[in-house]
């Protein structure tokens, strides 16, 4: 029998999200280096952006394509100059030079890696990214909700904390960060 893979959707979340208010947990400070893993069509880049101001950086890194060039066309109608749309696999390679990340956003991603045996792989680019001290927070669907992927493959926050111990995050908080969705606020050791 075949090996049965979760399939991400690709679908935005963007509507589900306040992302004004998910980023708010994170204090983001002007010139801060944000990297949104797995931004699909970048909802929380665009807005990470504004956080950041022109000295920031975001990095936008998803494997979908289309989503990409939906974000590269928002951020030219915009006229946004601080964020790097970048279409590369995050449990492969992230395009980046080692510890330069401050703070990393991935939403609605966990679940799929975890699925799918890929958190190993993907955290080890996370890790090479991120600067010790780094903020990292995993935004992920509530087991109850009726939104997102099917409920077998829902974490709870518990297991989202306890998965991300093991790659050296620590102090993890756990928040409400909208009606369907929880968020576990997390830094990386020094």
């Amino acid at each position: 029998m075949a090996e049965q893979r979760h399939e991400h959707h690709g679908r935005s979340s963007r509507g589900l999200l306040d992302p004004t208010n998910v980023l708010e947990s994170l204090h983001l400070r002007i010139g801060d280096t944000f990297l949104d893993a797995g931004c699909g069509d970048g909802y929380f880049s665009l807005a990470a952006s504004e956080f950041i101001g022109g000295e920031g950086r975001v990095y936008a890194v998803d494997n979908d394509d289309v989503a990409i060039s939906i974000l590269r066309k928002e951020i030219a109608q915009r006229d946004i100059v601080n964020i790097k749309p970048i279409v590369a696999d995050i449990t492969d390679r992230i395009p980046l030079p080692n510890e330069i990340i401050d703070v990393t956003l991935m939403a609605n991603v966990l679940h799929g890696l975890v699925a799918n045996d890929e958190v190993d792989a993907t955290m080890g680019e996370i890790n090479r990214v991120m600067k010790h001290g780094g903020k990292f927070l995993v935004v992920e669907f509530k087991k109850d909700s009726p939104m997102g992927p099917p409920s077998n493959v829902k974490l709870s926050p518990e297991q989202v904390r306890d998965t991300m111990a093991g790659y050296g995050f620590k102090n993890a908080m756990i928040s409400e960060v909208g009606p369907y969705h929880y968020g576990v606020l997390m830094v990386r050791e020094e």
